[in-house]
């Protein structure tokens, strides 16, 4: 490459670096690069990302570039793991489009340096939320594993589509590998089973209600909803609101699913959902075909009775789909695993290692117990991807049996952490967080200015509880009270967001309000971590 080309200087390099902050080091600290690389690399104010490979010099340039991505990436995770940085710098929407101390998220007709694009790289990371953080308690899906990063780095690199073994060859095997060791974590066996990895466990619960209706009515495929009688869906009333807009999508319409009572912990009474189906059969719907459990609720934590609501199922001939999306990762943990105990009974199971395991996001799976089921409801046997006549075996090619085309791959990471881990090193880890919520729960328990919503010990992670200021504390409870006592997660929380020291979410559930709801699911989380949230929501709320 002819350096000259791209005015290289060092003067050049010393703006970028002030130009771009502490985030451009210089690579020579940990990769010895050879002369003409560093030169290249002291100036990319001058270059496109036309010059990088495949064109035809590219290759030092390109080398330079992602080493500088590199180094931006490297000092974000380093801010993200240290417990005295922020979590976010946190802006407005407004400000955002209006732009940021020169970062500018309009698009251009014309080309940017691969300087400026390092700069954008950098601000990106800048005013984004750090999920990775210690003290990031905000979503089921947090933390960072570095092994599942690498392996995201590298499923990008491959860039490939998960819908035949002629593109994917290693990743669709790594993909029935996968499904098979989380069968036999559920109980069953290979030969009865089968599944996919899909896009979020909305989708896979989808996937459940699709594949009770086809099993039903396998004349939905060729027909429509017109050929069926009505239909309904039996849900816990505590379940995830992905079910319903999959009612909606898939013309069930959500006036057809009926919500199961649960006690006051968040489980399905058995009796309730016995009663609710002989109304269903005998009232308003003639045919029912689906009873949509939890072996986790994302609010409560709490676990529906499996073996109950299977007994009811079985008797009344009705696909049981347990959403095991949260709580499916505690069956890898010899002293919780009972807690799902009923699950092999289900005929499907969704469930992500994006959660407790911390797999980055996504990494989703559908578990059907009939194999062959996915394909018959989904094949369409396109010409251009599944010819039957290929060199190699072509049960392989599992995109036939999804309902997209274009696939993401989200098995590598899991897989690579599977192997950096193995499975008892994600025992550890989720034992470790039930651990941290036992902790916390009876640190809360101990404080008279908090209230746990639930005074039994957390089945999950999950730890549900309100924040009493003073003049509260001693008010009895009554509507005004609780109209009062609804404004004050929203506003403890708004100031952590814009001081950026700790992330955890609130919301109202039935007749409770507003509650915090602590989940533990980040690796990098630490007792002293959970004793500064406790100390920072008395510290913002006591005035409140």
């Amino acid at each position: 490459m002819d350096v000259k080309k791209y005015g290289c200087s060092l003067t050049n390099k010393e703006e970028m670096r002030k130009k771009s902050g502490p985030t451009f080091q210089s690579a020579e600290k940990n990769v010895t690069e050879d002369a003409q690389t560093e030169n290249v690399m002291t100036n990319l104010s001058n270059v496109y990302a036309s010059d990088l490979l495949p064109s035809k010099d590219g290759k030092d340039l390109t080398k330079c570039f992602l080493l500088e991505v590199v180094n931006i990436l490297l000092h974000y995770i380093k801010k993200s793991f240290d417990v005295k940085s922020k979590i976010l710098d946190f802006h407005h929407p407004h400000q955002l489009l209006e732009g940021l101390d020169g970062f500018n998220l309009e698009l251009s007709d014309h080309p940017e340096s691969l300087e400026q694009l390092l700069v954008d790289c950098t601000d990106t990371l800048k005013y984004s939320v750090k999920t990775g953080h210690p003290r990031y308690f905000n979503q089921l899906s947090s933390g960072l594993d570095v092994v599942g990063l690498a392996g995201e780095w590298l499923t990008t690199t491959a860039n490939t589509n998960m819908f035949t073994y002629e593109i994917a060859p290693v990743f669709t095997v790594m993909e029935m590998i996968l499904l098979k060791k989380m069968y036999e974590i559920i109980g069953w066996q290979e030969t009865e089973a089968d599944g996919v990895f899909a896009p979020g466990g909305s989708i896979a619960n989808l996937y459940g209600i699709l594949l009770a209706r086809y099993k039903q009515y396998p004349e939905i495929k060729r027909q429509g909803m017109t050929a069926l009688p009505c239909i309904v869906l039996l849900v816990s009333e505590q379940d995830h609101y992905s079910v319903k807009k999959a009612a909606a999508i898939l013309g069930i319409g959500t006036d057809n699913v009926i919500e199961v009572k649960c006690d006051e912990r968040g489980k399905m009474i058995p009796a309730e959902l016995e009663k609710n189906i002989l109304q269903a059969k005998t009232k308003v719907y003639p045919d029912s075909f689906l009873c949509h459990s939890h072996s986790r609720t994302t609010v409560f934590g709490a676990f529906d009775p499996l073996h109950d609501i299977a007994d009811i199922c079985e008797t009344h001939g009705l696909w049981m789909h347990v959403d095991a999306a949260w709580g499916g990762g505690l069956l890898l943990s010899r002293n919780h695993a009972h807690k799902l105990s009923g699950i092999e009974r289900a005929n499907s199971v969704s469930w992500n290692p994006h959660k407790l395991m911390g797999v980055p996001l996504q990494c989703s799976a559908i578990l059907i117990r009939e194999k062959g089921l996915l394909e018959a409801c989904n094949q369409m046997r396109a010409g251009c991807l599944f010819q039957p006549d290929k060199l190699y075996n072509v049960d392989f090619d599992a995109g036939d049996k999804t309902i997209q085309c274009g696939r993401h791959v989200d098995v590598f990471k899991l897989w690579l952490m599977w192997k950096a881990k193995g499975t008892r090193g994600f025992e550890a880890q989720i034992n470790r967080y039930m651990e941290l919520a036992k902790y916390f729960y009876k640190v809360l328990k101990k404080k008279d200015n908090f209230k746990l919503v639930f005074d039994a010990e957390p089945e999950l992670t999950n730890v549900c509880f309100w924040y009493f200021p003073p003049r509260l504390k001693h008010i009895p409870k009554d509507f005004e009270r609780d109209q009062e006592l609804q404004k004050i997660a929203p506003k403890i929380k708004a100031q952590m967001v814009e001081a950026g020291t700790a992330m955890i979410n609130y919301q109202p559930c039935g007749d409770k309000v507003n509650f915090f709801r602590m989940v533990f699911s980040n690796p990098a989380t630490r007792r002293a971590d959970v004793d500064y949230l406790i100390d920072e929501i008395e510290r913002l709320g006591k005035d409140l």
